[in-house]
């Protein structure tokens, strides 16, 4: 399903963070159907190419018809998104909201032989 594009990196002798924030995913229930409704947010420290955004945000909406549960939505989009740039580092958190009350926070983490500096 990955529509992801990118684009050449100008700084790769510099290693710096991206930082999005999608606030509106939606995603369907596998089990009731119903909306699932998120905040994606994604950092990731680039090494020759970058996500272009256009191209993110249709890959985000792609999403809206999709049954999945949130573990496998939020590995899916760390998965597409090595594949599509090839990151140093990535994450990706997805901040799921309430549904029968219970809240899911899913962080899926990519680091081939990075170790980030911690703040």
């Amino acid at each position: 399903m990955s529509i992801l594009k990118s684009f050449k990196n100008k700084a790769t002798k510099r290693d710096y963070e991206i930082n999005i924030s999608c606030p509106e995913f939606t995603s369907l229930c596998p089990a009731t159907g119903q909306p699932d409704f998120a905040e994606i947010k994604i950092l990731y420290i680039p090494n020759e190419k970058c996500i272009e955004l256009k191209s993110l945000k249709l890959y985000i909406n792609s999403y809206r018809n999709i049954g999945e549960f949130h573990e496998h939505v939020t590995n899916k989009i760390l998965d597409d998104i090595i594949l599509a740039c090839k990151p140093k580092y990535a994450k990706v958190i997805g901040d799921f909201n309430v549904r029968g009350g219970i809240k899911t926070i899913v962080e899926a983490e990519y680091k081939k032989g990075f170790r980030k500096k911690k703040s």
